[in-house]
């Protein structure tokens, strides 16, 4: 099996990582602030940790953190090794660091659909863009994880999920402004709950109800600010910043504000 690095153990990473070792990978941690590696064998610093890793797994908050890590690995990896960059920080940013590789070294990008729960069980959408060599190569790593979906060449995974998040995190603004009207009109709150979730925003009303989600409303507003959508995308985002108490909450703490009034 495949030695892998695995670089971010934040609210995804760590389920992640975890899962990968209790398949029986050789794994090597890291993660940008002491003590998340756990039961995990950590590494010293990320050059450390991708020395000798076959597959090297990035999962990291946004385009600035994968900049700064991937200069402090980068130029380890040797030819053979494929990155698999997980994180949302769009096609932009991969496009950059695979710009920076050393020859011989591929990149998939892989970012995820799905939360906290999935990443542990292993119920990820996983988002695969890349040369078909490295897909196939690191695929049985990612189905480890969750349900792999083909996209394309490189880039176009990430500009995958800024397009899914993008239908999401504006469906689950339209909930609320639903409810938050519901609620002006004087009708009960369950009523417009069960009659919204009946039709084609079922899906997003099951998101803006979640209990067991962990997506927090900061991350939410960076990856509408990484699609650089229209007037909708751009005013949702500009309501998500307008509730700062709420960055670290999950966007359904969101909702709870907007339709409360």
């Amino acid at each position: 099996m495949e030695k892998i690095a695995f670089l971010g153990l934040g609210r995804m990473g760590l389920p992640m990582a975890r899962r990968l070792a209790s398949a029986g990978h050789a794994l090597t941690v890291w993660n940008r602030t002491p003590g998340r590696a756990e039961e995990l064998p950590g590494a010293a610093d990320p050059a450390a940790a991708v020395r000798g890793a076959g597959v090297v797994i990035t999962m990291l908050s946004d385009p600035a953190a994968l900049a700064a890590v991937a200069r402090r690995f980068a130029g380890e990896l040797v030819p053979g090794t494929v990155w698999v960059e997980m994180s949302s920080v769009g096609p932009g940013a991969v496009a950059e660091v695979r710009r920076r590789l050393p020859d011989g070294v591929g990149l998939v990008d892989a970012p995820v659909l799905g939360s906290v729960g999935p990443a542990a069980s292993g119920g990820l959408t996983v988002l695969a863009g890349g040369e078909p060599a490295d897909v196939g190569r690191v695929r049985p790593v990612l189905e480890r994880l969750g349900t792999v979906v083909d996209c394309g060449g490189p880039g176009s995974g990430a500009a995958l999920k800024l397009v899914v998040i993008g239908a999401v995190i504006g469906g689950v603004a339209v909930v609320a402004e639903a409810l938050a009207l519901a609620r002006s009109l004087g009708l009960p709150e369950e009523l417009a709950f069960g009659a919204l979730a009946g039709g084609p925003l079922g899906g997003v009303v099951g998101r803006a109800r979640a209990t067991d989600a962990d997506f927090p409303v900061r991350l939410a507003a960076k990856d509408l600010a990484l699609a650089g959508g229209g007037p909708v995308l751009t005013a949702v985002r500009e309501r998500l910043l307008a509730h700062p108490e709420l960055a670290e909450q999950d966007l359904a703490r969101w909702v709870d504000a907007v339709r409360a009034g």
